[in-house]
């Protein structure tokens, strides 16, 4: 199979595509023949060398994919070789083939053509968990997501909206913050004119906030949550170490929480896809929420896709077709 590596640390150039050996599910497993995969922040981390695959998971680059099932391991059920599925992954999708822990096997969303479901397992995964079944937001409550014009925060946006948060979001550019107030933000606040937390203390504070900057908003963001406001780190664009000020933090009875997907056990996986199929899913299908696809391009031009989210140039998601 073909498939996409970064043997040495570096920029888009170093990513390449060969050849592999096919790979072949275990037990528990399923094999996908990849129709589409999908570029995340996290892929440009790995290719720097600052994200390296959990022990025992490919190389490859990838963290979701739509396509077919090829193959099943040992004791799986529930699925049939030809099925139209997509997947969250720890590794794998920029290939021909890739192997999926079952319980990460979800059916293309109704309503959705089989490559642009590549745009939704891992952002629906994530904000499903950390908005939801982490900081449980609640109808009415002020939500507030930074990069609101990227995939995650485009998703974001659109599910917490629909069910009945106030929304707010930042972004950098004009076009930006009016795709995130047209997919239902109240408010698109400009980061870098304007002051998140003054506009977020005048509506009472945020009850959530969905973080992918890390250290450089940690004392902001702590300052913007509303009374027992719940902040959940989900990236570290803006580094890794920050001031934390327990004395705002104690006094608004907030939490702060950092996670990720990849590493997660495959039950807790498994556990949040499901969820997602039940939540989720219906959303899809009746319209209300949409993946935002900026790009589609070719796996050849895998360096050009990684460009574009280096540039942060693109809105939603850029896809990779086989």
């Amino acid at each position: 199979m073909r498939a996409v590596t970064a043997p040495k640390p570096g920029g888009p150039e170093a990513l390449v595509l060969s050849d592999h050996t096919d790979p072949r599910p275990g037990p528990g497993e399923v094999l996908v023949e990849v129709v589409a995969t999908a570029v995340n922040r996290a892929d440009l981390m790995q290719r720097r060398g600052f994200y390296p695959p959990p022990p025992g998971v490919t190389e490859v680059l990838g963290l979701e994919c739509s396509g077919r099932v090829a193959a099943l391991g040992e004791g799986v059920t529930g699925w049939s070789v030809g099925d139209e599925v997509c997947a969250l992954l720890a590794g794998g999708g920029y290939a021909s083939y890739v192997v999926v822990p079952a319980g990460q096997l979800m059916p293309v969303p109704a309503g959705l053509d089989l490559v642009t479901a590549a745009a939704v397992p891992e952002v629906a995964c994530t904000v499903w968990s950390n908005v939801f079944m982490v900081a449980g937001l609640k109808p009415d409550d002020v939500f507030l997501v930074h990069g609101g014009a990227g995939g995650i925060g485009t998703f974001a946006i659109q599910v917490a909206s629909v069910l009945g948060a106030r929304v707010f979001a930042t972004a950098g550019s004009p076009e930006k913050r009016q795709l995130c107030e047209e997919l239902g933000a109240e408010r698109a606040i400009d980061y870098r004119e304007e002051d998140f937390v003054e506009i977020l203390r005048e509506v009472g504070g945020a009850d959530v906030v969905l973080d992918n900057m890390g250290a450089k908003y940690l004392g902001r963001n702590v300052s913007a949550l509303a009374t027992e406001g719940r902040l959940v780190v989900i990236g570290m664009q803006g580094g890794t170490k920050g001031e934390l000020d327990l004395g705002a933090l104690l006094a608004k009875r907030a939490a702060v929480v950092a996670t990720s997907l990849r590493a997660r056990p495959l039950d807790d996986k498994a556990r949040i896809c499901a969820s997602v199929v039940e939540n989720v899913w219906p959303l899809l299908a009746d319209g209300s929420v949409r993946p935002i696809v900026h790009a589609t391009l070719p796996l050849e031009d895998v360096a050009d896709a990684h460009q574009l989210l280096e540039d942060s140039s693109h809105s939603g998601k850029v896809l990779l077709t086989l």
